[in-house]
């Protein structure tokens, strides 16, 4: 495969090279991945930069018609779309609906909207192991804002936070323990709660779970990354897309006075040196895999853990000790 090639096509947003590309970031072969990191590199002199949104919401609010209706609502206004739609993987077969793209029909014919659906693979957070590299891909193809759609709610989906810009909740209107749902982990990142399917006979139920909300991020502590107002509860419906401009413009306010204060940038640097050290954790791990003598260790070791003979700790422990030597 040559590299450079891609890279270039990549740059010039052609479709299949994007594709091909994110298949190869996404391959846990080793000599992809090697190609991949060349990839990556090759491709930060495009100097292109997005606005990186992630979303998550309970399953059944409505993700991918609501992404679908802001994506066209921000093709309307001259903007190019990438979305980044993570759907879950059986722990058994390893194996993935990969719906989302069928769900957004619409949007999936735009000629500057780009959806790519892949498999958790079963990694934490609801994110594809490679989903940071797959959002440097559509950056560097000129796309100017890429939505990354996350399976489910819970305290392991705020991973993705850590490679997004801004943090979106999406919740259904209800009542009485409504907030009892969501835990305290996703609120206290959420930069922006919005309560879709606020149409109908749903209006007054979702105004009231909105206000619910704001009250309950009044309760929160202030963070240095938010300015007055932030972070905030709004009402959206996908369906009749109220409250879709609202809603875009209090993301571009808050990614605006982010940038002017200087947050922006340094939460990016962060996050950097955050996946640095992911990746080095990933690769030690790799590599103890590969060793025959260590793995045939963790095997055995692994198999008196679950007899009872040795406790988790103390086999690590051990399997520690014989790797330093």
């Amino acid at each position: 495969m040559d590299i450079d090639d891609l890279a270039k096509r990549v740059m010039a947003g052609e479709r299949r090279a994007m594709s091909r590309a994110i298949t190869l970031v996404e391959s846990g072969r080793a000599d992809h991945r090697a190609q991949a990191v060349e990839l990556i590199e090759a491709l930060k002199t495009s100097g292109n930069t997005a606005l990186r949104i992630g979303l998550s919401g309970t399953p059944g609010v409505g993700k991918s018609t609501f992404i679908e209706a802001f994506g066209m609502f921000l093709l309307d206004r001259g903007l190019k779309v990438a979305v980044l739609a993570v759907d879950p993987s059986s722990t058994r077969s390893g194996g993935s609906i990969l719906g989302d793209k069928t769900r957004m029909e619409q949007l999936s014919r735009q000629k500057d909207a780009f959806i790519r659906p892949s498999p958790s693979q079963s990694h934490m957070g609801g994110v594809a192991r490679r989903t940071r590299e797959a959002i440097a891909i559509c950056e560097a193809a000129g796309f100017d804002v890429v939505l990354v759609e996350t399976v489910g709610v819970g305290q392991s989906e705020t991973m993705v936070a850590e490679m997004t810009d801004l943090f979106l909740l999406l919740l259904a209107p209800a009542g009485g323990d409504e907030l009892q749902g969501v835990k305290r982990g996703i609120m206290e990142i959420a930069d922006i709660i919005l309560v879709n399917k606020a149409d109908g006979e749903l209006k007054s139920t979702a105004t009231r779970t909105c206000a619910d909300y704001a009250g309950a991020l009044k309760l929160l502590r202030k963070r240095p990354q938010d300015p007055e107002g932030f972070p905030k509860a709004m009402t959206v419906s996908a369906y009749t897309q109220d409250g879709l401009p609202a809603a875009w413009e209090a993301m571009e306010t808050l990614s605006d006075w982010r940038k002017e204060a200087g947050h922006f940038d340094a939460r990016r640097a962060e996050q950097a040196r955050h996946w640095f050290l992911e990746d080095l954790r990933a690769g030690l791990l790799a590599q103890l895999d590969r060793d025959p003598e260590v793995k045939a260790m963790v095997q055995r070791l692994g198999q008196d853990v679950a007899e009872g003979a040795i406790s988790a700790t103390a086999a690590a422990d051990e399997v520690l000790a014989a790797m330093r030597g």
